[in-house]
């Protein structure tokens, strides 16, 4: 434990682009008894994930006073920055979800956005293609969920004119989503931090809210360092305790780890975990992408597939894959002790894969690139399931709002996610 909470979160709000408050007046903690500094507070985000950043930007915009805190050493370190950076269409989720009603919104908010703010994006348009005959009915469904969905622009394409537009690519049907598009995440994330704390946000990175307890209908956080918790496996002290009007809960990985620390909780509440590492290998010795357009197959139990994406460099992706993992234990979900290694095996069951739809492509091309962890709330064999946002009207806890299962299309729905927030919840 630090000598100091009031040194402690004089030295966190230095790393901060635009501190504009302390947590602490000068208080410390005593040698004795351990009674810890609280101050009050009127909102608290916990993961600055861009989910998280976008919910922070938006309760700021709106006149709240908001404290955004992460583990990590940055933003958007976790899932944010580990996905192909897609903005999708919404074609691929069932009608009335919130995956689909927070996609298609969110995408319109997104471009917006990038458009206004100058965040490099572009709308480059998808296939998804069907490379056999008993695929034609899976690409017919995504069509019609797509069209349920209120995505415009969707065509039908026979395979040979999905092969004119992409001559690399090898199909028997594929259905064109003009709609979707990449965008640099970063400075999409970069952007919403500098609006947050423009809007007089405080971030509070290295910090790690340990546990919570609902006390006079309020949820009472308390807090210490990432350092703190990483060097000590047990028995680790808070060193503040925040009480909040407002907390939502946006760990991402760790979502329901956390959820399980809140004492006043009811556990019935917090869905299972599950997760599925992907990983995305880059393709080398091209002198030019061979697609001009995003390429997906069929989705996969867990996935999309193993796709292709052009990042806004030029570099061409491809993955993620689905491998199912499990997590030793809640702290280390909690604290995103996660591998992240890309075995260069795994490469020789993407090269079929791959071929299925560009038969072209050339033995020892691929390279290991990086890997996410999608946070998913089914496993292997299981149904897909729905985003959850639950409230004080699901659980009973006032001021809490949990977010579990943000996954893909997490990114592309995320200032939909926030707006809703922001609408319901305030």
């Amino acid at each position: 434990m630090l000598a100091s909470l009031g040194r402690r979160w004089t030295r966190l709000s230095k790393r901060n682009l635009k501190p504009t408050w302390k947590l602490l007046n000068g208080r410390g903690v005593s040698g004795g008894a351990e009674t810890i500094a609280k101050e009050r507070v009127d909102a608290v985000v916990i993961g600055a994930g861009v989910v998280g950043l976008a919910v922070a930007r938006e309760l700021s915009l709106r006149g709240r006073e908001v404290l955004i805190l992460d583990a990590a050493s940055s933003f958007g370190t976790v899932t944010s920055s580990r996905n192909s950076e897609v903005i999708h269409a919404g074609i691929y989720y069932p009608p009335n979800s919130l995956k689909a009603k927070f996609c298609v919104r969110g995408r319109e908010l997104l471009y917006r956005y990038c458009s206004e703010h100058g965040i490099v994006h572009r709308k480059i348009g998808k296939l998804v293609v069907a490379t056999g005959s008993s695929e034609i009915p899976k690409l017919d469904l995504l069509m019609h969920l797509g069209t349920l969905n209120g995505v415009s622009g969707l065509r039908m394409l026979e395979g040979f004119e999905a092969m004119r537009m992409e001559p690399e690519l090898r199909c028997v049907k594929a259905l064109l989503s003009p709609e979707s598009g990449i965008v640099d995440t970063h400075s999409f994330m970069l952007s919403l931090v500098g609006q947050a704390e423009n809007s007089h946000a405080t971030f509070s990175y290295n910090t790690v809210v340990l546990s919570g307890r609902v006390e006079e209908e309020k949820m009472h956080l308390f807090v210490a360092e990432t350092g703190s918790v990483e060097s000590r496996c047990e028995g680790v002290v808070a060193e503040l305790e925040l009480i909040p009007n407002l907390v939502v809960n946006s760990a991402g990985l760790g979502a329901q780890a956390l959820a399980k620390r809140f004492h006043g909780l009811g556990h019935r509440f917090i869905p299972s975990s599950h997760y599925a590492r992907g990983c995305y290998f880059t393709l080398s010795g091209a002198k030019s992408p061979p697609f001009d357009k995003l390429v997906y197959p069929i989705p996969e139990e867990g996935g999309l597939g193993v796709h292709v994406t052009v990042d806004l460099n030029g570099l061409v992706k491809f993955g993620p894959d689905v491998e199912w993992i499990e997590c030793r234990d809640d702290t280390s979900s909690f604290l995103n002790k996660f591998d992240y290694g890309v075995n260069p095996q795994r490469a020789e069951k993407f090269y079929p894969e791959i071929r299925k739809y560009y038969p072209d492509l050339k033995d020892g091309s691929l390279e290991p690139g990086y890997s996410g962890i999608r946070p998913k709330l089914s496993g292997p064999k299981q149904h897909p399931v729905d985003f959850i946002i639950q409230g004080e009207e699901t659980h009973g806890v006032p001021g809490l709002v949990n977010l579990f299962g943000i996954e893909s299309p997490g990114l592309t729905s995320s200032l939909a996610i926030a707006e809703h927030i922001a609408n319901k919840f305030l």
